[in-house]
């Protein structure tokens, strides 16, 4: 959802402006689940008060108009980018978390920024099939989730991908994302649809 988080006592007016407006949202009824992201896996439940949302696991399975649906973010499938598991097993610690936390603000801001560009220069040089899921990794998620369909963003590649495991159909929903065209995945008990904001 945000470009970079570096830290739920970020003052950042837009932070505030969206907290404001998912609150006003859920008061009006909504329900408002956040699976974090590559760039704002540091969310945590302070700003998930202010802003009415659920944190969820990832990855997490979740019964979808009766149809068990295993969300994730979809980075974790991205196995054959080794560079970005590694910085990704390291970003995730814990400890890590709480040692960039007790920088000062400005400290966390310019390493974010630094991160940022690192990521943009280093995409230029992968192939984009390592910047894709793989297909073992797909399998090996909805085979042990038991789910027969899977949603997930991260690659920015937005499309249904019809996967067969065990002789079983199985889909795969990959989201858009918000750089171009925005868009979003509808559900609903007849099924699922990507829809776009400029069609």
């Amino acid at each position: 959802m945000f470009e970079a988080w570096i830290g739920d006592d970020d003052a950042e007016p837009l932070h505030a402006e969206v907290a404001s407006r998912l609150r006003e949202f859920s008061d009006a009824g909504a329900r408002i689940y956040f699976l974090h992201g590559n760039r704002d896996f540091l969310l945590a439940g302070d700003y998930a008060a202010r802003a009415a949302l659920s944190l969820l696991r990832d990855p997490s399975v979740i019964d979808l108009y009766g149809t068990p649906t295993l969300l994730m973010h979809g980075d974790s499938l991205c196995t054959q980018d080794l560079a970005y598991q590694r910085f990704r097993a390291v970003a995730h610690q814990p400890w890590m978390q709480h040692a960039f936390r007790a920088l000062p603000l400005a400290l966390r801001n310019a390493v974010a920024r630094r991160l940022r560009q690192a990521s943009t220069n280093s995409k230029e040089h992968k192939p984009l099939a390592v910047m894709d899921a793989a297909p073992a990794a797909v399998s090996q998620a909805l085979g042990s989730s038991g789910c027969a369909r899977l949603i997930h963003g991260h690659t920015h590649r937005p499309a249904c991908h019809e996967v067969e495991l065990d002789g079983r159909a199985c889909e795969r929903w990959v989201l858009p994302d918000w750089d171009a065209r925005g868009g979003w995945l509808s559900c609903s008990a007849e099924g699922c649809g990507l829809h776009f904001l400029d069609t």
